[in-house]
């Protein structure tokens, strides 16, 4: 070939090229509610609007976004992928409005902050002696199970995340705050809640346990304190979340690990008792953590800084 025999040029059209604001938002709403009438109730718009911009979108992509069946919205491949894109592009939006408020002088702001939920025995006090020094902010408040919290930090969807190990699966910083001791419970008429002395690990195998699902961290600390124990998890219940599995315990369907947060009233007026299992507490760390790619706005620096100067001594009271 000479070297002025060129190849044509292959021109690429973007098929988003002409998306708006307007379509993104309210297809984000779609994917979140998974329902066009909900979207429209949030959005103070009719359900023909909302299913107009929907279709809008998705003569754009060239590709069906989402799909009926039965009476439920589920969302495409290429929905899914649209839909991470419009978070993002809303989660941009917030932080530039804010970051000009900021410039402004305007106090307020939103502070989206996710926690795992044996954090919610602690978190909404602090987030309410917080706001007490910060008026005006509002306040964006997501408990879920461990994996779902490291979800929403991934995909930027919050600005924080309180939680008792950090992800490993994408670059955080993280900064401890306060010790989280872990405990073995029962109900007090259990025979391990009689015994005197330390109560060897090795014993507990021989219990029915009840536990959290998988990817709480709990429950992924219990693995861990078994396996370094050398000896198997034994047989256990499966339950969502902290107030299951308390109920359970106090019912007398078996014993469980727990967050020492999650049962001090529960300890304190008798209804569990703590089991002095040797090698407990195990001490863990209460995190806070943030993308390591994201600049926190000032709300949402002033609540760290909160955390780390004010909640080791609050949580030393629970």
């Amino acid at each position: 070939m000479r070297s002025d025999d060129k190849l044509p040029s292959m021109k690429v059209d973007n098929p988003l090229k002409h998306v708006t604001l307007r379509q993104l938002r309210v297809f984000e709403s779609v994917a979140r509610h998974r329902s066009f009438s909900r979207a429209a109730e949030e959005l103070h718009l009719t359900q023909p609007a909302v299913s107009m911009q929907v279709k809008q979108l998705e003569e754009l992509a060239g590709l069906p976004l989402t799909e009926m069946i039965g009476k439920k919205v589920f969302l495409t491949v290429a929905g899914e992928e649209i839909a991470r894109h419009a978070r993002r592009i809303a989660q941009q939006i917030r932080e530039a409005a804010e970051a000009l408020d900021a410039i402004r002088g305007v106090r307020g702001g939103r502070l989206a902050v996710g926690a795992v939920s044996t954090a919610k025995y602690f978190t909404p006090r602090l987030l309410v002696e917080f706001r007490a020094n910060a008026p005006g902010i509002e306040i964006d408040l997501r408990i879920y199970n461990r994996e779902t919290v490291v979800r929403l930090l991934a995909e930027n969807e919050i600005d924080l995340a309180i939680m008792g190990q950090p992800p490993q699966e994408f670059p955080t910083l993280a900064e401890g705050f306060a010790d989280h001791p872990l405990v073995f419970v029962a109900s007090p008429e259990h025979p391990l809640a009689c015994m005197h002395g330390e109560i060897p690990p090795e014993r507990l195998t021989a219990e029915e346990f009840v536990i959290r699902e998988p990817g709480s961290g709990t429950r992924a600390a219990l693995e861990r304190f078994f396996a370094e124990a050398g000896l198997p998890l034994p047989p256990a219940m499966e339950l969502f979340g902290n107030e299951a599995v308390k109920q359970a315990v106090m019912a007398g369907l078996g014993i469980s690990f727990i967050s020492a947060h999650a049962v001090s009233l529960e300890c304190h007026v008798g209804r569990l008792a703590r089991l002095a299992v040797k090698g407990t507490p195990v001490l863990r760390r209460w995190y806070v953590v943030q993308r390591a790619d994201k600049t926190l706005l000032p709300v949402a620096a002033a609540f760290r800084a909160f955390l780390l100067d004010k909640a080791p001594a609050f949580l030393a009271q629970l």
